[in-house]
């Protein structure tokens, strides 16, 4: 039922009340003998102690002061009650000293009530005390039990957004396998396409991967894409060494090409050119010039949802994109480590 905080607690209030009461006696003190401190102090422990229990054997199943009324007043109610029964057995059992007077028996109505009167204070003391310590637990525990699930579906969403992935490009990749012959060529296709979806499988539980990691994983991507457009597509990458240790969410480059791949015109005439490259932010922009398709292809905008996402999700920093009508640019945030998401 008790919990070690609330033990500490008890101790705590025991020694506050115990020391602050002593002051009401400061001009007795100088003549009490030495054994009547720890008489005194085992008296007002036991009153204590009792009241502890009954409140935390209430409060400990309640925590809610507006819907149980009832219990809770019962609670200070025992503890009134019993702290009294206590107090008049601790006064026929412990010898007479100047802290415990026995001229302040129970022999009277007055004295009756003033015992009562105490045993109720020391009751709701013990009742405040608890319920505050125990409530501002339950609260830190409701708080960091948030905090869990709050990462449980953090992670289960980013995991959805990655797996969304694969598939569109598994479908893509092979309607282009069936368009190569059975020669080199193939061979390095297909050695290409291995690269791609190791990377893609090693990666699928991570929220951030390095830049360096993360271009070989294009290259392998592009070498692909090269096979199905060859010359129509251009890509120029210009990314200094000192970039390559940043992270960025995983396939971000990939979406962002098959997203210009997909809806704009690509042929020799019209060639499709892509410059990947890095600002001083340090950010990586990614731009390709825009030659709409005159049907442009039907598409649920998943690739940079998914990306913009995933950005809001993990390190809450904007994904900036430019559409004009020759150019369309994504510009990306690179993290120096992976603690500044957390």
């Amino acid at each position: 039922m008790l919990r070690t905080y609330h033990i500490k607690w008890f101790f705590i209030l025991t020694g506050i009340l115990t020391i602050s009461s002593l002051f009401l006696y400061q001009g007795k003190i100088s003549s009490l003998k030495w054994w009547e401190f720890p008489d005194y102090a085992i008296h007002i422990t036991a009153l204590l102690f009792i009241g502890w229990l009954i409140n935390g054997y209430f409060l400990t199943r309640t925590t809610s002061l507006h819907n149980n009324y009832t219990k809770h007043f019962l609670s200070i109610f025992l503890a009134t009650i019993t702290g009294f029964a206590l107090d008049y057995f601790l006064y026929q059992i412990l010898p007479q000293t100047d802290l415990i007077s026995h001229s302040a028996g129970f022999d009277t109505v007055s004295n009756i009530i003033n015992h009562l009167t105490g045993a109720f204070f020391l009751g709701l003391i013990c009742y405040v005390v608890f319920y505050s310590v125990h409530t501002n637990s339950a609260l830190q525990n409701a708080k960091l039990d948030n905090e869990i699930l709050e990462q449980a579906h953090l992670r289960a969403q980013l995991l959805s957004l990655q797996q969304q992935i694969s598939p569109h490009f598994l479908f893509n990749s092979l309607s282009t396998l069936k368009t190569i012959a059975g020669d080199q060529a193939t061979k390095n296709y297909v050695v290409q396409l291995a690269a791609v979806y190791r990377y893609v499988l090693n990666f699928n539980e991570s929220y951030l991967s390095p830049l360096k990691d993360e271009l070989a994983f294009i290259k392998s991507y592009l070498y692909i894409m090269s096979e199905r457009f060859e010359e129509a597509l251009q890509v120029t990458i210009n990314i200094p060494d000192e970039y390559l240790q940043l992270l960025i969410p995983p396939l971000s480059l990939q979406l962002l090409i098959e997203n210009a791949i997909k809806h704009n015109v690509i042929s020799n005439e019209q060639p499709l050119h892509i410059t990947i490259m890095t600002n001083d932010f340090p950010a990586l922009v990614i731009k390709n010039n825009t030659q709409p398709k005159n049907i442009p292809e039907e598409g649920t905008g998943t690739g940079l949802k998914n990306i913009r996402e995933r950005y809001r999700l993990l390190i809450q920093l904007p994904v900036e994109i430019v559409n004009t009508s020759s150019m369309f640019s994504v510009t990306l945030p690179l993290l120096k480590n992976e603690s500044n998401h957390h």
